[in-house]
């Protein structure tokens, strides 16, 4: 991986409480993994930046060696690594990524 590829991602990972490397953007998807995570996350009413890795191979390639993770989307929270689709999805289902993130100090929406 490039260092400035490296660089941008690492900036990404520490300038945002919430960061999502995803194909596609929150408002456009473009692979139905990246759409479940967006949709727990809006669900949940996390405040959170989308990176298009579809943008870049470069960026793509970069985001897999970043973490020692094969596939796409990746969430970070604080800083720190918390999986891809089926971690995310099962963290939701249990109740575990709610508290995850209050725990960071993220702001969400209580649901009813």
């Amino acid at each position: 991986m490039s260092e400035a590829i490296h660089a941008f991602i690492d900036n990404e990972v520490k300038s945002n409480d919430v960061v999502l490397f995803m194909k596609g953007t929150p408002d456009f998807p473009m692979c139905g993994f990246s759409g479940q995570v967006v949709q727990i996350l809006n669900y949940l009413g996390v405040p959170y930046k989308g990176v298009n890795v579809l943008e870049s191979d470069d960026l793509r390639n970069g985001i897999k060696s970043y973490t020692n993770w094969p596939t796409i989307p990746q969430l970070y929270v604080k800083g720190e690594f918390v999986g891809g689709c089926d971690i995310v999805r099962e963290m939701f289902q249990q109740g575990e990524l709610l508290g995850h993130l209050k725990g960071a100090g993220v702001p969400v929406k209580t649901p009813a």
